[in-house]
């Protein structure tokens, strides 16, 4: 079992920053990726980023130039930067890691949202 612990979530005007953080407790070893999904009321839930160990990060369009995610392995966490924050960035966002042999483990889920 992978157990997922997010923070970093809250709310900012449009133009500003937050970053996001989730430690991974457990299996470690079985985690090959770990990333970012949002999710608005209504709508599915959809990939922002996610960082691999071995191959270049993968972006939404709409995040590329603005968040960038980072994997501290040492402390088996992953970040999300997020700048220039814009209103349609309104979601609740969840940890994912995508592990060997398993299904995937989600974190509990932060709300960002991006008004004024």
């Amino acid at each position: 079992q992978v157990e997922l612990v997010e923070s970093g979530g809250g709310w900012v005007r449009p133009g500003g920053s937050l970053r996001l953080s989730c430690i991974a407790y457990g299996a470690i070893s079985s985690i090959y990726a770990m990333g970012w999904y949002r999710q608005v009321p209504g709508k599915e839930r959809v990939l922002v980023a996610l960082s691999y160990e071995t191959l270049s990060p993968t972006y939404a369009d709409s995040v590329k130039g603005r968040f960038t995610i980072s994997r501290d392995m040492a402390r088996n966490t992953v970040y999300l930067q997020m700048e220039n924050l814009k209103p349609e960035d309104t979601a609740v966002y969840y940890c994912i890691a995508k592990r060997t042999n398993s299904g995937p483990s989600w974190g509990q889920g932060t709300q960002v949202t991006v008004s004024s």
